[in-house]
């Protein structure tokens, strides 16, 4: 069996072509392999689940009843052991886990802004009635 004289030229084409076409799909087409799609993938969901429990743990450190307290041992820590400060008051600890999660203590104390927060006192000032 003989074969055309323009078969080879047409297969070198189609060769050269595919991988042309692969290397422009994947450094500027935005083609990813699999794993880079799992990882972005996981990557996001995690994201999504810090954002969605930045407002629990808000909530906690809002109805804490030694708030102050807890507050004011955030404040007195160091800038980068503040995180941990958040954590070992227990409000980054997402209901139904006994341990704290860093990513959620992290988000949940840039929302907090502590340096920002009246210290605000433990005790309820008496109301007095002027009838």
């Amino acid at each position: 069996m003989t074969t055309p004289e323009w078969l080879k030229p047409g297969i070198y084409g189609a060769l050269v072509g595919a991988a042309v076409v692969g290397i422009v799909g994947f450094t500027w087409g935005g083609w990813v392999t699999g794993s880079t799609a799992q990882e972005r993938a996981m990557s996001m969901s995690h994201d999504a689940v810090v954002t969605a429990m930045v407002p629990v743990c808000l909530d906690i450190a809002r109805t804490d009843p030694d708030r102050a307290a807890k507050i004011e041992s955030i404040r007195d820590a160091s800038t980068y052991q503040r995180r941990d400060a958040l954590m070992d008051a227990g409000w980054a600890t997402p209901p139904g886990t006994e341990d704290p999660d860093r990513d959620i203590a992290q988000a949940c104390l840039a929302s907090l802004d502590v340096d920002v927060l009246p210290v605000v006192s433990e005790t309820p000032e008496p109301m007095v009635d002027e009838g």
